[in-house]
């Protein structure tokens, strides 16, 4: 079968197949620099790492190091959030504190899954001083209000430890 004909058949220009790719003989240097400036500076992507190459003496173009970048398998990571405090450093509350037992209680939701795949949700309340749990309500679905849910699950929790707190907070 002829060039022409194969060509015609995955529609494909001829061109393509006589391109030959040309290796520059800088190249492996380059992509070392490119690591290396991949590896100090971990948040920086590969047009930034152009603009560093070009002031470190290489004459090289964006489109360049991107193919390189790729090619080496270098990503930007994704931002994380920062973390929530429970204070500030000034000594100012966010949330409160807890200074002794039953002060402050908490509640929060957690999900498990069974060995069959089907989940689970779990209710827990616990004195955020001693860090022991009071309650805790397991179903397939919690699907009541969230105040009534709440008040419903702090009376539970009052119940059962004989103890009231001064605050409940999520």
């Amino acid at each position: 079968m002829s060039e022409r004909h194969a060509c015609r058949l995955v529609d494909q220009p001829r061109g393509t197949q006589r391109y030959q790719p040309t290796e520059r003989s800088d190249e492996d240097e380059l992509t070392k620099a490119i690591i290396a400036l991949a590896s100090e500076y971990g948040r920086y992507g590969y047009r930034r790492t152009t603009a560093l190459l070009n002031q470190a003496g290489w004459h090289v173009g964006k489109d360049r190091v991107q193919r390189i970048w790729r090619r080496e398998g270098l990503k930007v990571p994704a931002k994380q959030k920062p973390r929530r405090r429970l204070w500030l450093n000034d000594g100012s509350c966010i949330r409160l504190r807890p200074e002794r037992p039953n002060h402050v209680w908490s509640y929060d939701f957690v999900e498990a899954r069974t060995h069959d795949g089907r989940s689970l949700r779990l209710l827990t309340m616990i004195d955020e001083y001693t860090r022991q749990c009071l309650a805790i309500r397991v179903a397939r679905r919690l699907n009541c209000g969230f105040r009534r849910r709440r008040t419903l699950f702090r009376r539970e929790a009052e119940q059962y430890s004989g103890l009231k707190p001064n605050t409940v907070g999520a």
